[in-house]
């Protein structure tokens, strides 16, 4: 029996548990990637670990989210990141270099290796072949340490590609239908691998644009193939060297299995507010247009802004439109700049924003009030924009060029003939932006600037005995991080500072549980399904940590987020009958009896006690062996330090 290709790179990287699936498995980590929101506490974190030097074959600490330095705050946390890269091993990409998927996948990712990174979107690598994995920031700090990364073994989904993309139609659209199908928690405890004649078809940038967005599956990674296409696009990167060829064995064997012909798929768009709620530009219909963003993670490739630059030379925007156009890294727009295509994006009546994820985290570029903003972009959550009540339809670059020349939602077939769109065979090579970090032998020359802004990381505890507090919050289903911890202008910068951002804690859901929370000293948090969806961001439980937060119990959990949770020392419980979610209601009081002997007994199930209502209600405490130890310790941590005495 064969393997699939995810198989032979987990295995050949297994170093704790067996390979079996829904077992937990330790892997090691080739290569970890940070980026700026969530970078410093993990290097706060990297620190307190106490190892010296990262252990890692590449680690890269990007700056591409909090750019917007309006006050110190955002400055202060590049330079703690920069110094402490400097002295510990990391390469340090700066600010305007780039976003941190785009310059990976350009100039460090490296087909059959293992990447973890500290903000969910790091499956993009996954387009030239590697295991990439978003992880919280403690996760990430661990692995620089030289610490296995933890995963339940993942089930593994065969998506076959037929066909070929006919014109105008795009690998967005690939990937908005596999959302379609398989909904934003179709991915849960699954990586998504793709096989067939339609993947050679597809270009490196198009193949990660589709794994890129995987991550709003909820899927552990996704992962295309390594083979002549990944070889030319790495040769053009001058890094032929790194190449190998990877794929899954032909008698390889799957736990599911998707058809897509790629010669059937028309433009589609997700509208507001979940990436899987799709329709085609025919079931939307016409559809007046304020904005227009392009750019993020997910489409900000040389290749998206030679299309987009194609649409609309020698035309200008429609005047009742406001377009924005992030290239996605510093090579992105020095090689637009060279070859006249920046130009005609300026000429068109487009405004060029810095090369960062910029309007993607709500970093300026809010929508007007009620406005219909297109974006091709990955995530187009409730506020997420900056503008509570704008609405943002996800969109592929074609279809936005085109709707902003138009004012309407426009299909982009209407362009007419679309020419054959090449990369170079040879990009622009200029890592004049990299910082590379000294040699050990210079480490205590390199003075760690730290700003007033970073503070510690929370103060945390073993897992309590008894747990008896009130519910101080009780949500729905599909709560993202951005519900748990919000993004934006104003919020990204208290970022290093826990305590601070604390304040906007559930903010989107209710304005008054920050002060709820640290008025009942602690607490517990009931939810809905997928709660915890949406980033990385391990301050959706640091922050309840720091609120007093002692348990979270829900129908069910998000990868990331869970583990977030069990990092930070909070209890993940779920409903065993989802139906009892109905029968808790804010303010009640709960008491999970003997929970810390339970927990040290391996126990799965137990019984939570509803003391304002009599009610019993069965849970679930789903803890591997190694994550139960962290949760006794009160968090990887704790467990962590003790480990390493």
């Amino acid at each position: 029996m064969g393997l699939t290709l995810t198989e032979k790179i987990l295995r050949a990287h297994l170093v704790d548990g067996e390979y079996v699936k829904g077992q937990e498995i330790g892997i090691r980590i080739d290569q970890t990637l940070t980026q700026d929101a969530t970078g410093t506490m993990a290097y706060l974190e990297f620190e307190a670990i106490g190892v010296p030097r990262v252990k890692t074959e590449r680690s890269v600490a990007y700056i591409d989210h909090n750019t917007l330095q309006n006050g110190f705050e955002n400055a202060d946390d590049h330079r703690f990141i920069g110094s402490v890269a400097k002295k510990h091993g990391i390469y340090f990409s700066r600010p305007g270099n780039g976003i941190c998927h785009q310059v990976h996948l350009e100039r460090f990712g490296i087909p059959g290796k293992t990447l973890i990174g500290s903000d969910s979107h790091t499956p993009t690598g996954g387009g030239i072949g590697m295991i990439a994995i978003g992880a919280g920031g403690l996760d990430v700090a661990v692995a620089m340490g030289g610490g296995a990364y933890y995963i339940t073994c993942p089930k593994v989904v065969k998506v076959e590609l037929t066909g070929k993309l006919r014109p105008w139609v795009a690998a967005k659209d690939v990937i908005l239908e596999v959302l379609r199908r398989m909904s934003v928690k179709g991915g849960v405890g699954k990586v998504i691998e793709y096989v067939g004649e339609g993947v050679k078809t597809l270009s490196v940038p198009e193949r990660a644009t589709i794994t890129n967005m995987g991550a709003e599956l909820g899927a552990t990674t996704s992962i295309f193939p390594s083979d002549e296409i990944t070889k030319q696009f790495l040769k053009a990167q001058c890094r032929e060297d790194v190449w190998t060829p990877l794929a899954a064995d032909e008698d390889a064997v799957y736990d599911e299995e998707l058809t897509i012909n790629l010669s059937e798929l028309v433009p589609l768009a997700a509208c507001p507010h979940s990436p899987d709620n799709v329709k085609s530009v025919e079931e939307i219909g016409k559809l007046k247009v304020d904005q227009v963003c392009i750019g993020s993670c997910t489409n900000s490739s040389l290749l998206d802004m030679l299309k987009v630059a194609y649409i609309l030379k020698g035309k200008t925007v429609d005047p009742s439109v406001s377009l924005a156009i992030a290239p996605g890294s510093k090579q992105v727009l020095n090689m637009l700049a060279q070859n006249g295509a920046l130009s005609d994006l300026i000429e068109a009546g487009a405004r060029i924003l810095e090369s960062a994820c910029g309007p993607c985290i709500g970093m300026g570029q809010s929508p007007n009030s009620k406005g219909i903003s297109l974006r091709t972009f990955n995530r187009n959550f409730e506020g997420r924009s900056g503008t509570k009540d704008g609405q943002i339809y996800l969109v592929s670059p074609e279809m936005a060029a085109a709707s902003a020349l138009t004012g309407y939602l426009t299909d982009p077939r209407e362009l007419g003939d679309m020419p054959e769109f090449k990369l170079p065979e040879i990009f622009t090579i200029n890592d004049n932006m990299v910082v590379p970090p000294v040699d050990e032998a210079d480490m205590d020359s390199v003075e760690i600037l730290r700003g007033p802004n970073i503070k510690p990381y929370p103060a945390t505890a073993p897992l309590m005995d008894t747990i008896a507090a009130p519910v101080s919050l009780k949500v729905g289903d599909n709560i993202t991080t951005d519900h748990i911890m919000p993004a934006g202008a104003k919020i990204l910068p208290l970022r290093s500072n826990v305590p601070k951002i604390s304040q906007y804690c559930f903010a989107v859901c209710d304005e008054s549980f920050p002060k709820r929370a640290e008025r009942l000293g602690k607490s517990i948090i009931v939810g809905g399904s997928n709660y915890g969806q949406g980033s990385s961001r391990e301050h959706a439980a640091l922050a309840p940590l720091y609120l007093g937060v002692k348990a979270v119990l829900v129908k069910s959990f998000a990868r990331i987020h869970k583990a977030n949770l069990i990092n930070a020392g909070i209890l993940p419980l779920t409903f065993v009958n989802e139906a009892d979610y109905d029968q808790i209601n804010q303010d009640d009081e709960i008491v999970i009896p003997d929970v810390r002997k339970l927990v040290e007994a391996g126990a799965t199930e137990f019984t939570v006690l509803d003391k304002t209502n009599g009610k019993e209600i069965k849970v679930n405490c789903d803890l591997s062996g190694r994550a139960k130890d962290i949760m006794l310790a009160g968090g990887l941590l704790d467990y962590t330090r003790e480990s390493m005495k």
